[in-house]
């Protein structure tokens, strides 16, 4: 019964609104995810010398890591600037825009002849991702009711989990095509700017604010410099903060997966298509975990609050990536792990459409959660590049991989000084 009850009272066009920003960020997650479960096979015929021998696995997780940071920081980029761009022009047109941005670059990116040019189009189709973030985040929270906000942000994060599935599938059915045609099938979200188009309108709540700007004579490019007015830096900082957490684990560790699973000993010895089925296999099960976790975060939030549903993904995320990385011998040990890890390092995530919204002002809005949930993306893009080095340094992508769980630790101390919104209503 009580599963149903919050659905009460939900418009259509807010069932709409949620959709057609689900669909966005599905395609979003699939664009970003692309790389990860083709950056073996790319970077193994990007870097290798004409007629030359393939590169060792410290190469790749080299240059792999220099592409994974160049992505992140145009992720940050995009976010902060369209976060800006939504707050001033509207949330339905930047989304739209952020849209076929990420899509048609990710196309290009299977023109890529070296591993610079595939950086380049992995930096432009960055900024469309984060922007698109900033964009729909803040539509879905201006347009449910303010008592369904935090179900309404995990039913849309869970659309990250839809992505990643959405793109090992991919990578599946095309393991014999090659890593280029992967990147091709990036170019399908263009047609979901159609639907914001035509389907949806700017929020009643940004509308009013805008007006009554514009009549003041206010109407002026929003500052960053705002969001560190003395009202606000502590939701800033620590927002930021709590953000570079759950990206810097994401990206220097879990990310990761793939280049772990095919460095597998049972694993290794498979011929590349069944590698790339294996990994596929290993992608969907650590996103079925994910989904669980994006669909929990809300109830969570709603019960506990929003600091200790934070907590309990970061406390999960400290000692799973450890034992997801390091215990397993086999593939089929990992695959039973994935998923819990999924849980919490992928479920944090639902946390940030959900809590930074609430932190401003809705002049500001756009603005503060595309920088908060973005601007900790240009310290996290070190997280690969680290990675890399420590695959050196220790010997194994597991061992590298598990020492950056560390950064969990920094998560928990942030929450100490958080502000609890639960049973808040969208500051004006």
């Amino acid at each position: 019964m009580q599963a149903t009850s919050w659905r009460q009272g939900v418009t259509g066009y807010q069932w709409m609104v949620l959709f057609v920003a689900w669909l966005g960020w599905v395609f979003d997650a699939m664009d970003a995810t692309i790389y990860a479960l083709v950056l073996h096979p790319a970077l193994q015929e990007l870097l290798r010398p004409t007629g030359g021998a393939a590169p060792s696995a410290e190469i790749i997780g080299w240059y792999g890591g220099i592409v994974f940071a160049i992505f992140l920081i145009g992720w940050a980029a995009g976010g902060v600037c369209f976060g800006v761009m939504a707050d001033r022009f509207g949330r339905t047109k930047t989304l739209m825009l952020t849209i076929l941005i990420y899509a048609v670059f990710t196309g290009m990116a299977a023109l890529s002849a070296t591993w610079w040019q595939l950086a380049l189009y992995r930096f432009l189709t960055a900024l469309g991702i984060g922007g698109e973030w900033a964009a729909g985040a803040s539509l879905v929270a201006e347009v449910w009711p303010e008592n369904k906000r935090a179900k309404a942000a995990g039913l849309l994060q869970s659309a990250w989990a839809a992505g990643f599935l959405l793109a090992a599938t991919i990578s599946l059915v095309l393991r014999d095509a090659g890593w280029r045609p992967v990147f091709l099938v990036g170019i399908v979200p263009a047609f979901v700017a159609l639907f914001v188009r035509f389907w949806v309108k700017e929020p009643e709540r940004w509308v009013r604010a805008h007006e009554a700007e514009r009549r003041a004579g206010r109407l002026r490019p929003r500052r960053l410099a705002e969001l560190l007015a003395p009202e606000l830096r502590r939701s800033t900082l620590v927002g930021s903060g709590l953000a570079f957490v759950a990206v810097f684990g994401l990206w220097g560790a879990t990310n990761w997966t793939p280049t772990l699973i095919r460095n597998l000993p049972d694993i290794r010895t498979l011929d590349a298509a069944r590698q790339t089925a294996c990994v596929s296999y290993a992608a969907m099960w650590l996103n079925v975990g994910a989904l669980i976790g994006y669909l929990s975060f809300g109830p969570l939030a709603d019960r506990w609050g929003r600091r200790v549903a934070f907590a309990i993904m970061c406390a999960g995320s400290l000692v799973m990536l450890p034992v997801a990385f390091l215990t397993p011998r086999a593939y089929a040990q990992v695959c039973l792990l994935l998923p819990i890890l999924g849980f919490f390092n992928n479920g944090i995530f639902s946390g940030f459409p959900i809590y930074l919204p609430e932190l401003y002002p809705t002049r500001l809005r756009a603005t503060g959660a595309g920088f908060c949930f973005n601007v900790g993306r240009v310290l996290a893009s070190i997280g690969p590049f680290l990675t890399g080095v420590l695959v050196e340094v220790l010997g194994s992508f597991g061992r590298a991989a598990s020492a950056m769980s560390a950064v969990y630790g920094v998560g928990l101390f942030l929450l100490l000084f958080a502000v609890e919104t639960r049973g808040r209503p969208l500051p004006e």
